[in-house]
């Protein structure tokens, strides 16, 4: 789908201060500390959930924003990882903003739901349901101990202002494009803590499908090349899988430089693609182009290509930087994260 006249106005990210190295991790269950998918990981703090995230993130956009918040007609927060089981984190978001006559609405779809609050927003952009909207990625992953996705599933968020074209954009959206299937590769069930996931259907028949052909659809619809674009971001739940698909598609590492940063924080499922858009935001140039795919389970991916604008210049220093919160770290050991996790049960 080609999209005109619609543009994100502020972006802003938010990675918490702990960090837990894969080493340690290994450490308590036996593991090759040499074999492990990433450095370290993001460790959310006692007092931290991904709808505290959420707000520092979305602060952070509405300071690069500079809009009137009586502007904002929507928030939709894509998470797979809500503080409640029955309350929405977005009206806790308006409320903090200070904006009561909106559409809020939390949205599921695993690692691919803040994508999906993107494309949302879009669509009422550009339909002039509302003027400007906030779409928002958010987790503290969920892992369980000893299983593969605790040396990987992290916290972080990401938050984008996005509205009608205009004189101060950061960047304008030339297209969208998306691609499902149904592949059980991951789930939780009702009443279960920590999601499951089929070992073997990860790669191929998940991850590697899908971000393939909503990359190649949306080059096709657009009339783009690989050589075309800057700069790249998958969905990266490992260092490995981004690398592997950005060859397979004809991009090369260079172009993956801004975007892949799970090696640094680990796999933040909502928010991984976006605190990549983020980054990249963080390091780009006017004019040049970003293609930026999600993954999520279950399983889809939301593709898109964006041009930056003039705006960038005057606003990338209004907010901290994806890297300001990556080099604010503290480790913790497995004791210290699991107390801040919970994953001790004290009755």
């Amino acid at each position: 789908m080609k999209v005109s006249d619609v543009s994100i106005v502020g972006y802003g990210a938010y990675i918490p201060m702990y960090r837990i190295k894969d080493a340690e991790i290994a450490r308590v269950w036996g593991r090759d500390p040499k074999r492990v998918p990433i450095e370290e990981k993001s460790v959310p703090g006692p007092d931290e959930d991904s709808l505290t995230i959420a707000v520092e993130a979305t602060l952070n956009a509405l300071k690069r924003a500079k809009i009137p918040k009586e502007k904002i007609g929507a928030i939709l927060v894509g998470s797979e990882s809500p503080p409640y089981a029955v309350k929405p984190s977005a009206t806790v978001l308006a409320e903090v903003i200070g904006v009561n006559r909106i559409v809020a609405v939390d949205m599921e779809f695993a690692c691919r739901a803040g994508t999906t609050a993107i494309q949302s927003i879009i669509g009422m952009v550009s339909s002039g349901m509302i003027e400007a909207g906030i779409a928002i990625g958010t987790d503290t992953a969920q892992g369980r101990p000893g299983d593969e996705l605790e040396f990987t599933a992290a916290a972080g968020a990401a938050s984008f202002v996005i509205s009608k074209k205009g004189s101060e954009d950061i960047a304008v959206f030339e297209g969208s494009f998306s691609y499902i299937t149904d592949t059980p590769d991951f789930w939780r069930r009702e009443g279960q803590r920590f999601p499951r996931h089929a070992y073997r259907f990860t790669g191929e028949p998940a991850y590697f499908r899908h971000i393939y052909n909503a990359a190649k659809g949306l080059m096709e619809e657009l009339g783009l090349r690989p050589s075309d674009f800057s700069h790249v971001v998958f969905h990266q739940p490992n260092v490995k899988f981004p690398l592997r698909i950005a060859s397979r598609l004809g991009f090369s590492k260079e172009q993956l430089k801004h975007g892949l940063l799970s090696g640094y924080v680990g796999n933040t499922y909502a928010a991984a693609s976006l605190i990549g858009l983020a980054n990249v935001l963080d390091n780009s140039s006017v004019g040049e182009r970003i293609l930026v795919v999600s993954f999520g389970s279950g399983a889809g991916s939301d593709a898109f290509s964006l041009v930056v604008e003039d705006g960038i210049e005057a606003k990338r220093d209004l907010a901290p930087k994806v890297f300001d919160y990556i080099n604010r770290k503290k480790y913790v050991d497995y004791s210290f994260y699991s107390k801040f996790r919970k994953n001790i049960a004290i009755r």
